[in-house]
C-alpha cells in the first residue's frame, strides 16, 4: 500500500513524501491517526498541488529576503559616543542600539536576526552578520566614532 505521510515519521520517511508501507500498518496505524493519507489519484493531485504553492512562496519569501538585504547593505549604521584616550567607549553598541537605529531608517529587523556575539566597546567600522532567512545574509555596517 502506498501512502502520503502528514507528519514525519523516524525510518519512515518525511512529511509530504510518498512511502510504500504493509496494508496493516497503513490501515490499522498511520491512517487512524492522522499521520498519513491513501495516495490515490486524488490526494496526489492534492499534494502535487500544495508542492507547487510552497515552492512560489519560497521564491517570494527569498525575493523579499534579498530585496532586504540590499537596503540593509545600502544603509550604514553609525553611533557617536563617547570614548577614553584609548579609544575604548564608556557604554557599548548593542544588537538593541543597532536595530533601534535601523528602525529610524525604516528597517525592521528582528533582534535575534543580528550575530552579534559580544557588544561593540571600541571605536571603528564593523561589519555585523544579519541573517534574513530563506539562505539570505546581509550585513550591516556599523560605524562608531567619538563624540
Amino acid at each position: 500500500m502506498k501512502v502520503i505521510l502528514q507528519q514525519d515519521m523516524p525510518n519512515l520517511g518525511k512529511i509530504g513524501s510518498i512511502v510504500k508501507v504493509r496494508d496493516g500498518y497503513g490501515r490499522n496505524f498511520l491512517i487512524p491517526r492522522g499521520i498519513a493519507v491513501l495516495a490515490d489519484e486524488k490526494n496526489t493531485r492534492v499534494l502535487n498541488h500544495q508542492k507547487l504553492l510552497a515552492q512560489s512562496l519560497a521564491a517570494k519569501q527569498k525575493k523579499a529576503a534579498m530585496e532586504l538585504a540590499e537596503k540593509i547593505a545600502a544603509n550604514a549604521v553609525s553611533f557617536s559616543l563617547k570614548a577614553g584616550e584609548d579609544d575604548r567607549l564608556f557604554g557599548s553598541v548593542t544588537v538593541k542600539d543597532i536595530v533601534d537605529a535601523l528602525a529610524q531608517k525604516g528597517i525592521v529587523v528582528e533582534r535575534k536576526k543580528l550575530a552579534l556575539e559580544n557588544p561593540i566597546r571600541e571605536l571603528g567600522v564593523f561589519q555585523v552578520a544579519v541573517d534574513l532567512g530563506s539562505s539570505v545574509q546581509g550585513t550591516v555596517q556599523v560605524f562608531v566614532s567619538k563624540q
